[in-house]
């Protein structure tokens, strides 16, 4: 491909030190790297595309969030990518293994312009086989092969593109290019979005959710929640051991983190409420997307002068009490996260599987500024899976996975809001980090298997009476509003997006229809 200098698996230390020559870095004074992304500090979901053809076409399910892209236009965009490595005087490759059980997993290569691309590749899949020589290409197939080109840009008017970026998955050449925006995130969720296409058909249910068990290896619990609901943080307890922290398979094996690293939030932490995320995120070698950096080399969490969207990636190792397989025993408890900026859900609720199944296709949350380009405010969205944005293949094709792998294994499932309280955003404040790790901490202690429950009638939802360590009038918002009658005016208008949300899957059983928010007459 190129006749300049091609740097294949380097280590870590050796990426550390080009990434600094060549100034696409800066070193923190705990050792951890800063870049900036520029324009894109977030994912951007308009210049995603799959390219259409006929062996995938009736698979995808096709629309504002799986825009087809013709084969001819990605044809021209492949042309200038590979034109633009060819030329390059210094490129990077990484060889990498996507999913720990052996059974399910995809050998990966990313071709990447910049050193701290590849420091973010090695950091966040995982890693080959010790001992395996891949030194040489000849050494490793890969299954999937990523181009990450920033300084290639498209042409809207002749490439088919909505702006200069574009991220592009090729299902059937088995290829993802990424051009005109050094957001590292890109790498990590085209990816992503690749094996949720291909596991489903293996039987194997991809999540959007990160994973944790219990210190005896028992007790394995899953995560699921959009950017900004806590996944990360909840997942990342001191008490219990993170088997991975956002993307994982259920197969009839367990569950199997498909990363080898991580890749946190990082705007207004703390070290007293998300210790081990911050020892991480200051250990040598961490790369860090968009944090200010004080003038003593001290990073500023709370300053967003560059985007809210601040982020950290990571080993798995950074993180003490990690499970090195990266896999779990089928998982007793399944969490639904959501950040409701309304103010008016419940933080905690038991689901039935009628429940479960309405609540993981509707995917409620509120997107939180920065997670995505042009997000200033807090908006009521709903995306299917909790992961709505990564999953090319139809709605039934994931529900009918999460009933099966449910109802197999008695799985008992929550929804758990880390959202507002007291009023919506900008007058109530957050639910506590503390209050919210209580109720995971009761849940998975089983201490909410048998506790007394009451019906919130417009939710349609079973909430426990009490939590130990969280006051009633956080487990009921109700009595956290000074006005009664506006919260049951703003839980009324919630429901009903929930209502008109769940219309657009008329095929789904009536039971799953009945089983979400109501109107009381």
């Amino acid at each position: 491909m190129n006749s300049g200098k091609i740097y294949r698996n380097q280590p870590v230390d050796f990426l550390i030190k080009k990434a600094l020559e060549r100034k696409e870095v800066i070193q923190s004074k705990s050792g951890a790297l800063v870049t900036y992304t520029g324009k894109y500090t977030g994912r951007s979901p308009n210049d995603k595309f799959i390219v259409d053809s006929p062996s995938v076409h009736d698979k995808i399910n096709w629309g504002k969030i799986n825009v087809p892209i013709s084969k001819e236009n990605y044809d021209k965009l492949y042309k200038k990518v590979m034109s633009f490595f060819d030329s390059e005087k210094e490129l990077f490759v990484v060889d990498a293994q996507v999913g720990a059980d052996k059974k399910h997993s995809i050998n990966l290569r990313v071709y990447c312009q910049y050193a701290y691309q590849a420091i973010f590749a090695t950091h966040l899949f995982r890693r080959l086989d010790v001992g395996a020589n891949h030194d040489s290409p000849l050494q490793f197939k890969p299954d999937l092969t990523v181009y990450c080109a920033p300084s290639v840009v498209a042409d809207p008017k002749t490439d088919g593109t909505n702006s200069e970026a574009f991220v592009i998955m090729n299902i059937v050449e088995k290829t993802i290019i990424i051009g005109a925006t050094k957001y590292a995130g890109e790498i990590k969720k085209s990816v992503f979005s690749y094996m949720n296409y291909l596991l489903p058909n293996k039987g194997v249910f991809p999540m959007h959710c990160s994973a944790n068990i219990d210190v005896e290896g028992k007790t394995t619990a899953l995560f699921f929640g959009l950017s900004g609901t806590g996944k990360t943080t909840l997942s990342t307890d001191p008490e219990r051991r993170l088997i991975g922290d956002d993307e994982h398979g259920w197969s009839e094996n367990g569950v199997f983190n498909f990363e080898g690293g991580c890749y946190a939030k990082c705007i207004n932490i703390k070290k007293e409420s998300e210790p081990q995320i911050w020892s991480a995120i200051h250990q040598s070698g961490a790369l860090v997307e968009n944090v200010v950096l004080k003038g003593d080399g001290e990073f500023d969490f709370n300053d967003d002068k560059f985007t809210e969207n601040t982020r950290a990636v990571y080993p798995l190792e950074f993180i003490n009490n990690s499970v090195p397989t990266g896999t779990g025993g089928q998982p007793k408890y399944v969490i639904f996260l959501t950040a409701d900026a309304t103010g008016v859900l419940p933080p905690v609720a038991r689901l039935n599987p009628d429940q479960a199944a309405y609540h993981f296709l509707s995917g409620y949350t509120s997107k939180l500024a920065g997670t995505e380009r042009g997000i200033k405010e807090p908006q009521s969205t709903f995306s299917a899976y909790f992961g709505g944005p990564f999953m090319p293949q139809k709605p039934m094709v994931y529900l009918n996975l999460l009933k099966k792998y449910l109802k197999e294994y008695k799985t008992t499932t929550f929804l758990v809001n880390t959202g507002w309280t007291g009023g919506a955003y900008g007058v109530g404040k957050r639910i506590s980090i503390h209050d919210t790790r209580n109720i995971i901490t009761a849940i998975l202690t089983g201490k909410l298997d048998n506790k007394e429950y009451r019906h919130d009638k417009i939710f349609n939802l079973f909430v426990p009476v009490s939590v130990p360590g969280v006051e009633e009038k956080v487990l009921n918002p109700s009595l956290s509003w000074s006005d009664e009658n506006l919260y049951n005016d703003r839980a009324k208008n919630l429901a009903r997006l929930f209502i008109e949300n769940i219309k657009k899957y008329p095929d789904i059983n009536q039971l799953i229809v009945d089983a979400g928010p109501v109107i009381p007459a």
